[in-house]
């Protein structure tokens, strides 16, 4: 007999993997015979992100293979059998590459910086070149609804423009599109679901021991505008999927001159995006 903890976590799932499964169809995110490099970092989006794919992989109408991949980056402490003991039990074939970028990013960054965007760099460097070497023709990164909100509100804040994390890009080499499954996906059932299943978290000592990030007080903003108007995060969402180029400023997406749409052909070059 179910319990009511079983319930829930059936309930979640289903919901997640709706969810997800919605914005592979939306995006045109997995084709026939892709091989897709699913990014583990040990925290629960990516933990959940591969549950969900290989859920999807089978019971899905077309082929497509998975395999996880891990850049241990050697930071002190880091639990190097946690990650091949759990991707093992759950049967996935994986790779764990092992480079020493933290001592890198300790020593370039200056003190009191954050260590986001050369780690990014590095982080991306490898994981292409693994990508590479294991022929994989697409990679999936767990970034959630929460994410791409919270990079929105802080390329508006702190790099006056309206950019945010895309849930498909092709990288400026064209080697590889980069997918984003959890893009629709809400942090909260994250966190719950990671709970129940109690995914086998790694914390990361390099993020997560900065204080005053400002992604995590842009983050603590929003949650504050939720609290205080429910739905707020839905409505803002929406609002990027819902853009007038001719109600906004930016000659390089309309011909205010001649009153024509440049859209067709001539978006503006894309940007490798942090938090890799």
């Amino acid at each position: 007999m179910k319990t009511e903890l079983d319930k829930e976590e059936e309930k979640l799932n289903r919901k997640m993997k709706k969810t997800v499964w919605n914005v592979i169809n939306e995006f045109n995110m997995i084709e026939e015979g892709d091989k897709l490099m699913v990014c583990l970092s040990g925290g629960k989006d990516s933990y959940l992100m591969l549950d969900i794919l290989m859920q999807i992989q089978n019971a899905s109408v077309f082929n497509f293979d998975i395999v996880a991949v891990n850049l241990d980056q050697k930071q002190p402490g880091f639990p190097e059998h946690v990650l091949p003991e759990y991707l093992t039990k759950i049967g996935v074939d994986f790779e764990i590459i092992e480079e020493d970028t933290y001592s890198i990013v300790k020593e370039k960054t200056p003190e009191g910086k954050t260590t986001c965007s050369l780690c990014s760099r590095l982080r991306r460097g490898n994981l292409y070149s693994a990508a590479e070497r294991l022929g994989c023709n697409k990679i999936c990164l767990g970034h959630h609804r929460e994410d791409i909100l919270e990079t929105f509100f802080l390329n508006l804040f702190f790099a006056g423009k309206i950019e945010t994390m895309p849930p498909k890009y092709r990288t400026n080499d064209n080697r590889f599109v980069v997918l984003r499954p959890l893009a629709y996906v809400k942090e909260k059932d994250i966190i719950r679901l990671a709970e129940i299943r109690e995914y086998p978290i790694i914390p990361c000592n390099l993020c997560g021991s900065q204080p005053n990030m400002q992604r995590q007080l842009t983050k603590a903003m929003l949650n504050k505008w939720e609290e205080k108007y429910p739905s707020r995060k839905e409505i803002m969402f929406a609002a990027l999927k819902n853009i007038s180029p001719t109600h906004m400023l930016d000659h390089d997406l309309f011909d205010f001159k001649n009153l024509e749409s440049k859209l067709k052909g001539n978006l503006k070059k894309g940007t490798e995006f942090e938090m890799l």
